[in-house]
């Protein structure tokens, strides 16, 4: 079963490159680079359930990170996104463990759904958002 997801990080740093990471350690993608200008940016892409069955939904896919237990999905900031020069490097860790199995079920009934999440874009310390998001609404099911 394919899965979409959305990720809109609000309002980050305007002049920082933002994108979705695709693999680990030094040989990664950045994938969907986007530049802000201080408004909301939106990263789309899609995930595979591994099986309908177990405990927690197993997700697999390029841009899937972490154990099966403890998977996410990072977002590179500034030079970790490629962005020569930039002040900041950093990743933001958006894990998917909130995803429960009803929202899978409602999803699937409805092509157009994706399973979205809203992340501050800008940290405690007035820089992107880094390390692992925690708090928040979580995942929500966007028609």
């Amino acid at each position: 079963m394919e899965v979409k997801f959305q990720i809109r990080l609000e309002k980050p740093n305007a002049g920082v490159d933002f994108g979705i990471q695709q693999g680990s350690g030094s040989t990664y993608l950045t994938l969907q680079k986007q530049r802000s200008t201080g408004e909301d940016l939106v990263f789309d892409f899609v995930l595979n359930l591994k099986s309908q069955t177990g405990v927690f939904p197993i997700f697999v896919g390029a841009v899937a990170q972490g154990s099966p237990q403890e998977r996410f999905v990072y977002i590179d900031i500034g030079t970790a996104a490629g962005q020569i020069g930039s002040i900041w490097s950093r990743r933001l860790k958006v894990p998917l463990k909130s995803v429960t199995w009803e929202m899978l079920r409602q999803v699937q009934t409805d092509s157009q759904a994706v399973l979205a999440i809203k992340v501050p874009g800008i940290g405690k310390d007035g820089g992107p958002t880094c390390s692992s998001v925690k708090g928040g609404e979580g995942w929500k099911i966007k028609a």
